[in-house]
């Protein structure tokens, strides 16, 4: 089997993941679509110790068969493959269906000591999901797009996205060279999902840059990292034990508004206080205490406090109430 690809795409892939500080011992989330396996293909080609794990969400038959690309592919090529199993709880499928997926890679990863796993999203990706956020009206973190690199929620497991640079028919092209099967999931071309109606317009509307939304992407996640060290510092540095609560003096940085920061040291606090804060209701509590209101919201309370002179935030765990 002829699995050579194109030089200058490896590359590029090579370059990305040098960029990512990628090890070459790696994991890789290969669904059995021509984006993953071309990932795959791209990442053996480059002489990385691959792992592949491809999962089965059990919500359509052909799944099987899927996975059993995968497992073939990975035969072929000589890499270890698990096929992972799960059962999706009642509700959003989409959303459940990623929840799911990458709590159980990041187990996988960690039974099988890897501490990064690459994710085959790309420019296209990447404008669509830019277009839908835009859409609805996302602020800085939600405009950020698909992060090149970041920690699977509540592990020490990262994702990494190596192919933010290349376009979806660039990854087609790797699969025609080498003439591998892959899957056609047919929710791809399901017009009930915003991701679907959105590309087929993206496709329609031959004035709209790709690759220019995939780079203004990038640009805001650069901006929003920005955003989250300057939180990240102002935790450490001008926050303090108040008891069971937390005081934080908003000044203390710069004697001006910095609402996105105080936003997310908001969110920061209110983890360190055990409660999981969505940045709506910490913009809720920045906005209630920018004019000196106490408010209770989502778990945490918060008021305005004179100390040495000084006006502080203290935020603490909201009380339950009691039932009459």
């Amino acid at each position: 089997m002829d699995t050579a690809v194109d030089p200058d795409l490896l590359r590029r892939f090579v370059e990305a993941a040098e960029r990512l500080a990628i090890s070459k011992r790696v994991g890789l989330a290969v669904s059995g679509g021509p984006d993953s396996m071309a990932m795959l293909l791209l990442a053996d080609a480059a002489g990385f110790d691959c792992h592949v794990a491809t999962v089965n969400h059990g919500l359509r038959a052909e799944a099987v068969n899927e996975c059993r690309l995968v497992e073939d592919l990975c035969g072929k090529l000589d890499v270890p493959c698990t096929i992972i199993n799960i059962n999706l709880a009642k509700g959003n499928v989409q959303q459940e269906a990623r929840r799911a997926r990458y709590s159980t890679l990041a187990q996988w990863a960690t039974r099988e000591r890897l501490e990064l796993i690459l994710t085959a999203h790309h420019a296209d990706d990447q404008a669509e999901t830019l277009l839908m956020r835009l859409n609805r009206g996302s602020g800085l973190a939600g405009l950020a797009g698909v992060r090149e690199r970041r920690l699977i929620e509540g592990t020490d497991i990262e994702l990494a996205r190596p192919l933010l640079g290349f376009r979806r028919s660039e990854l087609q092209a790797v699969i025609d060279g080498a003439g591998v099967a892959v899957a056609d999931d047919p929710s791809n071309r399901d017009r009930v999902f915003d991701r679907v109606r959105l590309r087929q317009g993206l496709e329609r509307s031959d004035w709209i840059d790709v690759d220019g939304l995939a780079r203004s992407a990038s640009l805001i996640e650069e901006s929003w990292s920005m955003v989250e060290g300057l939180a990240a510092e102002d935790v450490t540095l001008h926050t303090k034990r108040h008891g069971e609560a937390f005081a934080y003096d908003p000044f203390a940085a710069s004697g001006v508004a910095r609402v996105p920061v105080w936003i997310e040291v908001v969110r920061m606090i209110a983890g360190d206080l055990g409660v999981t804060l969505v940045r709506g209701d910490a913009a809720k509590i920045v906005a209630a205490l920018q004019d000196a209101r106490k408010v209770n919201v989502g778990g945490v309370s918060a008021e305005v406090i004179e100390e040495d002179g000084t006006n502080l935030w203290l935020l603490k765990r909201e009380t339950p109430r009691r039932n009459a």
